[in-house]
């Protein structure tokens, strides 16, 4: 399992475009990746998931993967997540 710790600095959070790409970014694997916050994990394939957790500015999340290619997914969602801004 990979895991990997962000820090949200986006004004917006992890709206609904953003999440939308962060969706789309770990559909592309065939790992589990889950995203956590507040002691809640979704799905980070899901965008109701997402959106549920209602994460803000300066969040702290982390992405977990596990699977084949789960290195391959952390690193493409980081790159995902400084892309848009969203963690330094």
């Amino acid at each position: 399992m990979e895991k990997r710790d962000f820090h949200v600095v986006a004004d917006t959070g992890i709206h609904a475009r953003p999440a939308t790409l962060l969706v789309q970014t770990a559909s592309k694997f065939n790992s589990d990746v889950n995203l956590e916050y507040k002691g809640k994990s979704v799905n980070l394939k899901s965008i109701m998931g997402v959106m549920s957790l209602g994460v803000g500015q300066g969040a702290d999340v982390t992405i977990s993967a596990e699977g084949a290619d789960e290195a391959d997914a952390i690193n493409a969602i980081e790159e995902t997540m400084k892309k848009e801004g969203l963690s330094e």
